[in-house]
């Protein structure tokens, strides 16, 4: 909740959850869907942190001036080094060419191109239009999981805040003013219309592809290649973030696209917030201790702290 409220004050915040296949990613992230009882009925079970932060966000916002802020949604996977828009359709509404390029800013943000965004009002539309596009992630049986994602999901919700102004209430000078001219008057002039520096920020939601070894996998042809490209920009990550730990001067986020895409989300003054799953079964325990070593790397970034964006006021 805290790292939510941070939206609001003009941060970039990413949760993210780290582990092997079937360790409880997604299930953390998404949480169960409605299961189908033997009785016939169903029952929702546990939420993941997708609708939790959707719910959280849209109720923080309805605390705040109606129209003070929009919400857009874009949903991405990062499958064998290549960025795809899952929204993206074409004219009749079919998925589309979605391959997207991505690039940084002058200021230092990752930017993807043409990537599709959807407005939405509420936490329901969010979850929706999530569960529209998850059929069209990769997915491929392994020796670990019979139905694992071989993609990195992301899931971003891009917050637009408005100019607010705020002007002194003043009445009706001329109806209950005794003042008769306006330039000799003692009355004083109503102060100057004070307006908030809109700002725009990404609340990113990733569900990482898993982390085993090729071994572990049991995978050839085709799916080895998406093994390797899954291993590798995970490497890429815990490279970005030992370079963030140690404060270099150059962060390597362009070895991999999942780290050029989530650059302005991890480095910086964002906000990172990284899930570790670690599997219970004692033969899995080479791949949990590769974990516990990547969220060690994560807790080792210290960073400055940052000051609030959302409190500088220009005087019209």
């Amino acid at each position: 909740k805290p790292l939510l409220t941070s939206l609001l004050d003009g941060y970039n915040v990413c949760i993210m959850a780290y582990g092997q296949t079937g360790s409880g990613k997604t299930h953390t992230m998404m949480g169960s869907q409605l299961l189908e009882e033997h009785s016939g009925t169903q029952q929702e079970t546990q939420q993941g942190i997708i609708p939790k932060a959707a719910a959280e966000l849209f109720r923080l916002i309805s605390e705040k001036p109606a129209g003070s802020y929009t919400v857009e949604v874009s949903v991405m996977e990062v499958y064998n080094n290549e960025v795809l828009d899952l929204l993206a359709r074409d004219e009749q509404g079919n998925a589309a060419d979605q391959r997207r390029d991505v690039m940084t800013t002058s200021s230092g943000a990752s930017q993807v191109i043409s990537l599709t965004y959807e407005p939405v009002c509420n936490a329901s539309e969010v979850m929706q239009i999530i569960s529209s596009v998850l059929k069209l992630r990769a997915h491929c049986p392994t020796l670990v999981h019979t139905d694992s994602s071989r993609s990195h999901l992301i899931v971003t919700l891009t917050i637009s805040s408005k100019t607010r102004r705020l002007q002194s209430a003043k009445k009706d000078i001329t109806a209950t003013s005794p003042c008769r001219s306006p330039s000799h008057s003692p009355c004083p002039s109503p102060r100057p219309s004070i307006s908030q520096a809109p700002f725009r920020t990404k609340l990113q939601l990733v569900d990482l592809a898993g982390s085993e070894c090729v071994g572990m996998s049991g995978v050839s042809g085709a799916a080895l290649w998406e093994v390797s490209c899954i291993n590798r920009s995970l490497s890429a990550l815990s490279d970005v973030l030992g370079a963030l730990a140690e404060q270099r001067p150059h962060i390597p986020y362009r070895n991999s696209k999942l780290t050029h895409l989530l650059q302005d989300a991890i480095g910086g003054d964002a906000k990172l917030l990284v899930m570790l799953c670690v599997s219970p079964t004692q033969r899995f325990i080479t791949e949990s201790l590769q974990s516990l070593g990547f969220g060690t790397r994560a807790r080792q970034v210290q960073k400055e702290l940052p000051r609030r964006k959302n409190n500088t006021l220009k005087v019209k």
